[in-house]
């Protein structure tokens, strides 16, 4: 049975919930990120944006927001439709929302490579073979020095070393690995320390698992 997403973000207005807390910490990740990007234009994608709850309200309030170009990808139109009208109060036009499918690259055609990548609300919806070939993937979407924004429920601390480890075969270095405040939902920064690939267009990313019995399932923003 297909989860209903538009719902499911309703979530995240609880105050105090596991996912308003996370939804903390996750923006201030992304000030930190725009924080160490070099003086210049900054770029930025994020996958499976949603309705752009953890970016937008960022941007808005930033040092930085005038040297943002963001594309926010979204599967649901929906969903879109409501991160493009947020994008629009007072983000403005660098924001650029787009209805695609976030697992193929040949929606980031023009957007990379980007300074920050946000892979946020994913690696829950994986399993592992899953989670470690999309972060292979993720060097043709970064430039160099750029960061990577992720989470996952932390299901037993070997499930967050693994991402770790796979991060670090690619040529990622760790910056920020925690939960959020009183939760097991964790928030990981990693720094891509390697040479930026070029953009295969065509290649799938990944597929959200069918399994939604799985208690660490539920995760996006």
């Amino acid at each position: 049975m297909a989860r209903d997403w538009r719902n499911w973000h309703r979530k995240y207005d609880e105050p105090g919930s596991s996912l308003a807390l996370r939804l903390e910490t996750v923006q201030q990740r992304i000030r930190e990120a725009l924080d160490r990007c070099p003086a210049g234009p900054v770029q930025i994608v994020s996958l499976c944006a949603g309705e752009g709850r953890d970016l937008l309200p960022v941007l808005r309030d930033h040092p930085r927001r005038e040297d943002v170009s963001a594309r926010l990808v979204e599967l649901d139109s929906q969903i879109a439709a409501v991160a493009a009208v947020q994008a629009q109060n007072g983000v403005g036009g660098r924001v650029q929302v787009v209805v695609g499918d976030a697992a193929v690259t040949d929606v980031y055609e023009g957007a990379v490579p980007a300074d920050v990548v946000m892979v946020c609300g994913i690696f829950g919806n994986l399993n592992d073979d899953a989670i470690e070939r999309t972060i292979a993937c993720l060097p043709q979407l970064c430039a160099p020095g750029a960061t990577v924004l992720w989470t996952r429920f932390e299901q037993s601390p070997a499930t967050t070393s693994a991402v770790c480890g796979w991060f670090a075969d690619h040529a990622f270095e760790e910056v920020a690995v925690s939960t959020a405040d009183g939760t097991r939902l964790v928030v990981g920064a990693h720094r891509f320390a390697g040479t930026p690939q070029p953009l295969q267009k065509g290649v799938r990313m990944f597929t959200f698992s069918d399994d939604h019995t799985s208690d660490h399932w539920p995760d996006r923003t």
